[in-house]
């Protein structure tokens, strides 16, 4: 039998078994023309060329360099195939097409030459939007906080689109301000003729209010508003401090959005509320933090929540846009949606009433013992699905391969509690922090395959450790400025937590004030631009930083321009992982995995090893998996495709068993999700090659096809 015979026979055998359930959603898998493939948030798609019996052979088909990574960029971008056209971003968010079978250039746009020179977007960027109307064609995208809308063929920018082709996301907040830090990182979804969106904020107390907002795809007009922390006389309202709750902000989707088109049923999870780790100005529940939103697409009013977890001290912020499934219990279909979080857990509710699918139970958890702090004396947790993660760090998980690092990490708990996932921050001792800051699922999202009912998830198993620390003496202006904004990543003493935030000390070998001013005001690489700050303020830290003598000035008011605010009482002292002195995670392996889970039942169906370290390899330590970062993509060929993970290399799985079938080294690691796709007859899977997050920093779009 010749080769092609019996690829032509595979493909049919494929095909077949995954029209074998009559009731599957009535949506087109086979484009991939939005975040997350389709507005389910799929990540699945329906071809077969490339399949388990052929991925071996994949080969790069075409290697796209953007050439303006810098030390410390990042892409972690999804692009997305319009009519055999790739729309994506570089790590200096320009907006590019490609030809989605060569990778050839078609047009490329800088959106710093809309804005006048003023370059204050630098961060990162998940991507952008596609919306047509007739010969009408757009490509709407964000960079830092401005909305553009740009010419699908050309790549030029719609003028008459807001201001000028651009819109201002600090404004039209319904708030007094006009001065956030606003990145709007991920791209928004269409409803009709309107983008809803979200936004990523500061994570401190100078944070914008994150309400949902709806623009008009045409003029750039404010459509609608849902204010995530409700205004007097609205629901929820009443959750939250009413003394304080003006000045609270957060409670931002940062991780996209799923639309559930037919119904007119947007999708939205949003993160915590600040301060995030002590909430002594927001007592209560803090609605809508932390929620699953459903929200009528219309309109923008709210249908139903449900909050994933009250009173947020553990910044455990929904990651990820939810999948919607259909699924098949107890011999019934039910349209539902799962969203994935942080700490381990998928939350399964009815897509139309918000009824949890499987019971979720409210259960104590340990008080917060903290001046001033009120915690939340439940949390829900889900009966089903089964974790895809472990649960707690407990003693048996205390890395002991080698008794140096044993001893290293014993080390380094001696004043620190453990054992227990929701053990509330502290200042008198540490907490590990497990699921850990980073999850558990992250913002790279998980597939559904809407044939097999099976959700694909991958998770970080990482321990971090976290204490308080009062909040210094305010009579030094310029500390006081410096823990506000920087000392959640740079931690209170400078040290920083190198590779990912790097120590802060010795800033005047390397910069003047000017040239640190500038840094500080537009941004570099992950670290987002503080042009919303005033200058000033700007000044103070500047000169803290550098180690030059302090403005002694007591009045809080004036250093703000006159603008009342809050101080949090205590602050985390810094993002640190819990590592081994030579970058080990301190917990017993797999460090990094890829789980699949039947939705019909609930159960956990496999788990397999995402990610090597080739060097504890060779020492004969079997795989332990890495931290990983972006998601899977499931294909009726029988394959999960994801890249992630820190070893630099793309992989595929048998989508039923869990076996890795192939892998591939690449130019750098795909912090990113793969998009998958058709053009010319040909399948194509690409992926943004862009490092960074404690990797070597890329700048390749790579596309692996198989051999003609």
């Amino acid at each position: 039998m010749s080769s092609r015979i019996l690829l032509l026979l595979t493909t049919a055998i494929l095909v077949a078994s995954c029209n074998t359930q009559p009731e599957t959603a009535s949506l087109d898998y086979s484009e991939w023309q939005t975040f997350g493939g389709t507005k389910d948030a799929a990540r699945y798609v329906s071809h077969t060329q490339i399949n388990k019996y052929n991925v071996k052979d994949l080969q790069v088909a075409w290697t796209f360099e953007t050439g303006d990574a810098t030390e410390r960029s990042q892409i972690q971008c999804q692009p997305i195939v319009v009519d055999g056209v790739l729309f994506a971003t570089s790590p200096q968010i320009n907006v590019f097409a490609l030809d989605a079978a060569t990778g050839k250039l078609l047009w490329r746009f800088n959106p710093f030459q809309l804005l006048g020179g003023q370059n204050s977007w630098a961060g990162t960027n998940r991507g952008v939007t596609y919306w047509e109307d007739g010969a009408d064609k757009r490509i709407l995208f964000t960079a830092g906080n401005w909305l553009m809308a740009l010419d699908a063929t050309s790549g030029r920018p719609i003028m008459d689109f807001g201001d000028g082709g651009k819109v201002d996301l600090q404004k039209d907040l319904d708030t007094d301000l006009e001065k956030f830090l606003i990145v709007s990182n991920t791209p928004g979804i269409i409803y009709g003729n309107k983008l809803i969106l979200g936004m990523r904020l500061s994570e401190g107390l100078d944070a914008a209010p994150g309400h949902i907002r709806a623009y008009d795809v045409k003029t750039g007009k404010r459509e609608w508003i849902f204010h995530t922390i409700p205004q007097p006389g609205q629901f929820g309202y009443d959750t939250w401090d009413t003394t304080y709750v003006k000045f609270i902000g957060g409670a931002n989707n940062w991780a996209g959005m799923s639309l559930d088109e037919e119904r007119g049923i947007v999708y939205v999870p949003t993160g915590s509320s600040t301060y995030d780790f002590w909430g002594g100005y927001r007592h209560g529940q803090n609605l809508f933090a932390n929620t699953l939103l459903a929200l009528d697409a219309a309109t923008g009013e709210r249908i139903w929540h449900f909050q994933g977890v009250h009173h947020d001290i553990w910044d455990r912020d929904f990651p990820a846009n939810p999948n919607l499934v259909r699924i098949k219990k107890n011999g019934k279909w039910i349209d539902a949606v799962a969203q994935t979080s942080k700490q381990g857990y998928v939350y399964v509710l009815d897509r139309v009433t918000g009824e949890p699918v499987w019971p979720i139970e409210e259960r104590e958890v340990p008080a917060s013992t903290l001046p001033g702090e009120q915690s939340w004396p439940t949390q829900p947790h889900p009966t089903l699905p089964e974790p895809f993660m472990r649960m707690a760090y407990t003693e048996r998980e205390i890395l002991n391969l080698t008794p140096e690092w044993e001893s290293d990490i014993r080390g380094k708990l001696e004043n620190a509690k453990y054992g227990h996932m929701w053990l509330p921050p502290s200042e008198e001792y540490g907490i590990v922090l497990f699921p850990g800051m980073d999850g558990g699922a992250e913002w790279g999202g998980s597939s559904f395959d809407p044939h097999t009912q099976t959700l694909y998830v991958n998770a970080n198993e990482m321990p971090w450790l976290i204490q308080m620390g009062q909040n210094p003496d305010f009579d030094n202006l310029g500390q006081s400025v410096y823990v506000n904004y920087c000392a959640n990543c740079h931690g209170m003493n400078k040290k920083g937590n190198p590779p990912a935030f790097p120590s802060l000390e010795n800033l005047g070998d390397k910069y003047d004030a000017q040239s640190l001013g500038n840094l500080i005001k537009r941004g570099k690489g992950a670290m987002p631009a503080f042009a919303h700050i005033e200058e000033s303020q700007r000044e103070l830290m500047v000169n803290y930083l550098l180690g030059k003598e302090q403005v002694t000035v007591g009045d809080k008011k004036e250093m703000e321009g006159g603008q009342e605010r809050l101080y949090s009482r205590y602050f985390m002292k810094g993002y640190s992982r819990l590592l081994t002195e030579d970058g080990y995670p301190g917990i017993n392996p797999p460090w990094g995995t890829l789980t699949a889970i039947d939705m019909n039942t609930g159960k956990v169906k496999w788990q397999s090893i995402l990610g090597e370290f080739e060097e504890l390899t060779e020492k004969g330590i079997p795989p332990t998996g890495t931290e990983n970062y972006g998601g899977p993509v499931t294909t009726a060929g029988g394959l999960v495709f994801i890249a992630a993970t820190k070893d630099e290399k793309i992989r595929a799985f048998d989508k039923d068993n869990g076996d890795l079938l192939w892998e591939a080294s690449i130019p750098a690691a795909g912090h990113a999700t793969p998009a998958v796709y058709m053009k010319g007859g040909k399948q194509y899977v690409v992926i943004a090659c862009g490092g960074g997050k404690g990797t070597k920093s890329g700048d390749a779009y790579v596309a692996f096809a198989l051999p003609d």
